[in-house]
């Protein structure tokens, strides 16, 4: 194995570490997990969107969207309505009680942040930012 195998096979396990270990971090620090975060940020900039849109911004399945809105109308951040045009379409708007919210959920992932990225100057932060995007787009590829 040459060390360039060697240091991508260690670049893949790190990032395989790091997704394992940042999602229920960022749900201990935040108090939401990153995807419902998302959804809410995503209806933060509407008035009211349709599911299936949404679904797509945040690209996850449907099934996962629907569960994931079904909790945060529990949880009474959001509300969902049939169309009055076709009942197979749903609309999704956030709820008073949701604005809110998300101001905070967006003021601890900061801190989050912040704490991930402790001692990276904004040199190291813009690379890493740049790498990572070329990652996704070779995945992309794949």
């Amino acid at each position: 194995m040459t060390q360039s195998n060697g240091d991508s096979a260690y670049i893949l396990y790190r990032l395989l570490c790091l997704n394992k270990q940042i999602s229920p971090k960022f749900e201990r620090c935040t108090g939401i997990g990153p995807t419902r975060l998302d959804l809410l940020h995503q209806l933060y900039q509407v008035d009211e969107m349709n599911q299936t849109d949404l679904q797509k911004e945040v690209n996850i399945d449907p099934a996962a969207v629907t569960r994931h809105l079904k909790q945060l109308e529990a949880d009474g951040m959001v509300t969902r309505r049939k169309s009055a045009a076709d009942n197979r379409v749903t609309f999704v708007s956030l709820t008073d009680h949701g604005r809110t919210e998300i101001i905070s959920f967006r003021e601890e992932k900061g801190h989050f942040l912040s704490q991930l990225l402790h001692n990276f100057t904004q040199e190291e932060r813009h690379l890493l930012a740049d790498m990572l995007k070329r990652m996704q787009h070779n995945m992309n590829e794949l």
